[in-house]
């Protein structure tokens, strides 16, 4: 089979699917019209389905290949995941299939990574007898927030059939070394660990005019604010990724009223798991201190979010050769540096073998791309048969002996 070709036939479908899938975000966990959309287009390829995951907001398809073999592939099953929750972004494109859901809005692509998977699997259905094994496609919800991959594994997405290897893809414009028509890809830490703290300063409000009678929430937040800058700078080795980043303020009330509270909230991001665990402990530990120094009382809440996206050696580098043989030269880039952005498709890569790519396919609104997460973000859907036949060319190999 001409995987390209075959891509490209299936490429209006896959745009058609995208733009409906546009005009419906949904949010988190709760996805019923996504998920009803998405059915409904499985239910036409005539492939089974299970949508019971995570309340009914995820969907496990599979695929069972027909090819006979007494090799060891007709044991292997092919985990492709797509992401389908969107974002409470007001959308600004302008285009004719604009959400309809106010503040509501696919701004990260998830709808692309969607109707890519659902291309692929209309090619793989209708090509059972070019493989053994078993392809199962996973659409899951609440990549954005608070997480859709770890409830899916929890309730046997990755079982019945086990999956052995796992691909899926980014589209968008993640990493500036890529241009438009191309495929990132690292092998080892490729996306940075993503977890959430928030410090609750309690002290004794009073009137801002005499200072000496409070126990200031302010001051012991602006030293906070300074002091736990100097993990990263004091704490951790210079050559060791980490970030730990103050994203929310909040306290007061107006200019002569020193408040009883103050609230500081972030993010701390890294690629090893117990340089996690020492950032906590040490916020804890900056917290006390300065507490007690200051008299009032820091209370520390430290998620643990997302783990780091970690390709797999053996399967990146066999996804990467066969890529390679697929598409023309200088399509495949490896990466120089991981992202500091977070993916929990890295929960995945706990389970088994398996790599993430980024499709390169920056869409352009006003004569720019605005980038993910904006209102104007927009992918070029006409690089979409890429990612299609990715799945495609990689489940084709993977499969056969």
């Amino acid at each position: 089979m001409d995987v390209l070709t075959a891509s490209m036939d299936v490429l209006e479908h896959v745009i058609a699917w995208r733009r409906d899938l546009h005009q419906i975000p949904e949010l988190a966990l709760e996805l019923p019209k996504t998920v009803a959309y998405v059915t409904q287009v499985l239910k036409k390829l005539d492939i089974e389905y299970d949508d019971t995951y995570v309340d009914g907001n995820g969907i496990v398809a599979h695929i069972a290949g027909t090819k006979p073999t007494d090799g060891p592939s007709k044991d292997f099953v092919l985990g492709m995941r797509a992401d389908m929750d969107a974002l409470p972004i007001e959308e600004e494109t302008g285009l004719s299939f604009a959400s309809r859901h106010p503040g509501k809005m696919h701004a990260c692509g998830h709808d692309g990574h969607t109707a890519m998977l659902l291309g692929a699997a209309k090619i793989l259905q209708a090509s059972r007898q070019l493989f053994s094994g078993t392809v199962k496609l996973i659409f899951q919800p609440g990549e954005e927030y608070p997480g859709g991959a770890k409830p899916m594994i929890e309730e046997g997405a990755m079982k019945k059939p086990d999956v052995t290897q796992m691909i899926g893809f980014h589209a968008g414009h993640l990493d500036n070394e890529t241009k438009s028509g191309q495929i990132g890809y690292r092998v080892g830490p490729m996306m940075a660990s993503m977890d959430r703290f928030l410090i609750e300063i309690e002290g004794k409000g009073y009137h801002g005019a005499y200072p000496e009678n409070s126990q200031d929430p302010i001051a012991a937040a602006g030293q906070l604010i300074t002091a736990l800058q100097t993990i990263k700078s004091r704490n951790i080795k210079a050559v060791n990724p980490a970030v730990v980043s103050i994203t929310r303020v909040q306290g007061g009330y107006n200019q002569n009223v020193i408040p009883d509270k103050v609230e500081l909230e972030g993010t701390v991001r890294t690629f090893d798991d117990e340089l996690r665990k020492d950032i906590h402990a040490k916020m804890e530990q900056i917290a006390n201190g300065i507490g007690q120094a200051m008299n009032v009382k820091c209370k520390v809440t430290y998620d643990y979010k997302y783990p780091a996206v970690i390709n797999d050696v053996q399967a990146t580098e066999s996804t990467v050769q066969s890529l390679e043989e697929l598409f023309e030269p200088n399509t495949m880039v490896e990466l120089n540096e991981p992202l500091m952005g977070g993916e929990d498709y890295a929960y995945y890569l706990q389970q088994v073998p398996g790599t993430f790519l980024f499709l390169v396919n920056p869409g352009h609104i006003e004569g720019e791309f605005h980038g993910h997460h904006h209102a104007k973000f927009n992918i070029d859907e006409s690089q979409l048969y890429r990612g299609t036949a990715g799945f495609v060319k990689v489940a084709l190999d993977y499969l056969n002996d």
